[in-house]
């Protein structure tokens, strides 16, 4: 089983809003937090979400560091639908109850014409699966967003899915899988 990083990208052009979809870019100070957030590690390839904020540090650090570079559309953030680029506030003003609906149980409450909770958790699977799948002394840097790390912590930690959502992942965050996996496998000791 490889072992799997997943760095959420920086903080981006569009701060606060819904923007699964809408493709934001990094600000300057995303670019800092990311490179903050890998200086000193040691990497085998990159992965990464083929949205501008994730693709474009992925590649300049595996140019930077000679690997190999590969973008996978599942690992793309959730659609919001007709909440794509709006602000919590604006949301609060304009659909409270729905806005409501979703932050309690986002698996049965989607944004209008959003992506399904469910088909966003079948293609982060389906990424991962793959991911893990290789060369146990591979270190694999995946760039993603703040939905997909969500999905895959509680697919290690089932308890945590019962707040999807509360599950906090600042901006450049950088987390050691294979750490999550020790633990759960701990507890089901």
């Amino acid at each position: 089983m490889s072992q799997v990083f997943l760095l959420r990208h920086g903080s981006t052009s569009t701060p606060g809003s819904f923007c699964g979809s809408t493709d934001s870019v990094l600000t300057q100070e995303g670019w800092q937090q990311m490179w903050a957030a890998v200086t000193g590690q040691v990497w085998d390839r990159v992965v990464s979400s083929p949205a501008r904020r994730c693709a474009e540090f992925g590649a300049s650090c595996a140019r930077r560091l000679n690997l190999p570079f590969n973008e996978d559309a599942r690992l793309r953030e959730m659609h919001f639908g007709d909440w794509e680029g709006c602000s919590p506030a604006e949301l609060m003003q304009s659909v409270p109850e729905a806005l409501r609906l979703f932050w309690q149980e986002p698996a049965r409450y989607p944004p209008p014409r959003g992506e399904p909770l469910a088909a966003v958790r079948s293609r982060v699977l389906m990424a991962w699966n793959e991911l893990v799948a290789g060369d146990p002394t591979q270190r694999v840097l995946v760039v993603t967003h703040g939905g997909p790390m969500r999905i895959l912590r509680c697919l290690l930690d089932p308890r945590a899915s019962e707040r999807l959502l509360d599950i906090d992942v600042p901006y450049a965050t950088v987390w050691n899988m294979n750490v999550f996996l020790r633990a759960e496998a701990a507890s089901a000791d």
